[in-house]
């Protein structure tokens, strides 16, 4: 029964999709190109060959966490090498499944189309590095590339705290522990702590869910380490006013404070299909705190005013805005008018920014690329 599954997943790789959705007495379904579609004549996914494949894929630990909650995530290796982080779940009483492959190797930074200011930031001795954006808009990709950037220009001892683990990272100039959850570790704190006694440079948390892991983030940045970490927020004042928003009343001003001295930057990415077809390209927002911005995230009035701060930060900080981003990528035919349109924060101010309104000095200067994930 395994081998059904394995045959699935050979030919998601072949057809170069990036999600794969199983789910009883239907085809697979994969996503290609941001879309989603289905093989012909292939047949219906069984519950007996998928329970056969979760047996395997599944440790035992994993068997019981899905036994209990009644979903799971992990990272499945295919008989080929092949890796894909996956979700094992239950729906109207039967398991179903959603794996996405992970690219053998971390993309260059080059490749992705980011923004150089990207590699400015991971040169920062301390401090707080966000990634944010939707679930599927690339941001394990972005931060894996940013680490390896680190890995091979500076001497550092990296600590990764996953779930699951998705790239898998070679030694070059620094040393990097890889620690899973449910493997290595019982949670993100308890990691996050952990890793503060294990002599750290760097350290990459998968995620900042709950209000002990963005303290403890927040802690190990403002005490001469770097952190990067994501979120599940659209921009920057959406990710400064969720961080803010996880603590007590009582604790916002503290906690506006601290976020105003540790952060050094984030960065909020949506994928846009290409113009030619051939994958998926970022539009990123990219914020740099400055003095400016610090009192905009001091000051909760003054905090939606971090999107001019954005705009008009290019010069010298390499700020960039969603809609200078969108401009970019059509000026460049990577996507159409009509899709950076669709997308764009405000269409109407973004019809005006394309057609010149705003004069040349705001547009972006960054490299193409295609983004895979």
């Amino acid at each position: 029964m395994t081998n059904v599954i394995e045959r699935v997943l050979s030919a998601a790789r072949r057809l170069g999709a990036s999600d794969v959705h199983l789910k009883v007495s239907l085809p697979p379904i994969f996503r290609i190109k941001g879309d989603l579609r289905t093989v012909r004549d292939v047949p219906p996914i069984t519950e007996e060959a998928l329970q056969a494949f979760a047996s395997v894929a599944m440790s035992e630990r994993q068997k019981k966490d899905y036994e209990e909650f009644r979903e799971v995530d992990l990272a499945y290796s295919a008989s080929d090498g092949s890796r894909f982080r996956t979700n094992v779940f239950t729906q109207r009483g039967l398991m179903g499944m959603v794996l996405r492959l992970i690219p053998p190797e971390v993309p260059p930074f080059e490749s992705l189309g980011l923004p150089d200011v990207l590699l400015k930031l991971t040169q920062e001795p301390r401090g707080l590095i966000l990634v944010t954006g939707v679930t599927g808009s690339g941001k394990s990709t972005t931060l894996a590339a940013m680490l390896e950037h680190i890995n091979r220009t500076r001497a550092c001892h990296i600590v990764t705290i996953e779930d699951p683990i998705e790239y898998a990272f070679t030694d070059r100039r620094s040393v990097i522990n890889q620690r899973e959850l449910g493997f290595d570790t019982r949670s993100f704190g308890r990691a996050l702590r952990a890793a503060l006694r294990q002599d750290p440079d760097v350290i990459l948390v998968g995620e900042m869910r709950d209000v002990e892991t963005i303290d403890i983030a927040m802690l190990a940045a403002e005490t001469g380490h770097l952190v990067l970490s994501t979120l599940h927020t659209t921009d920057a004042v959406e990710t400064v006013n969720r961080i803010i928003g996880a603590f007590p009343p009582h604790q916002q001003l503290q906690i506006r404070l601290q976020l105003a001295s540790v952060l050094t930057g984030a960065i909020s990415q949506r994928l846009m299909p290409r113009a030619d077809g051939g994958g998926m390209a970022p539009a990123v927002e990219v914020l740099v705190n400055t003095a400016r911005v610090r009192e905009m995230i001091e000051e909760p009035t003054r905090t939606a005013e971090i999107n001019d701060a954005i705009k008009e930060g290019l010069h010298p900080y390499g700020m960039v805005s969603f809609d200078q981003s969108l401009t970019e990528l059509v000026r460049r035919k990577i996507v159409t008018y009509e899709t950076a349109a669709k997308n764009a924060t405000n269409p109407d101010d973004f019809a005006l920014f394309f057609r010149g309104v705003a004069g040349t000095k705001d547009w972006v200067d960054s490299s193409s690329g295609t983004f895979e994930s």
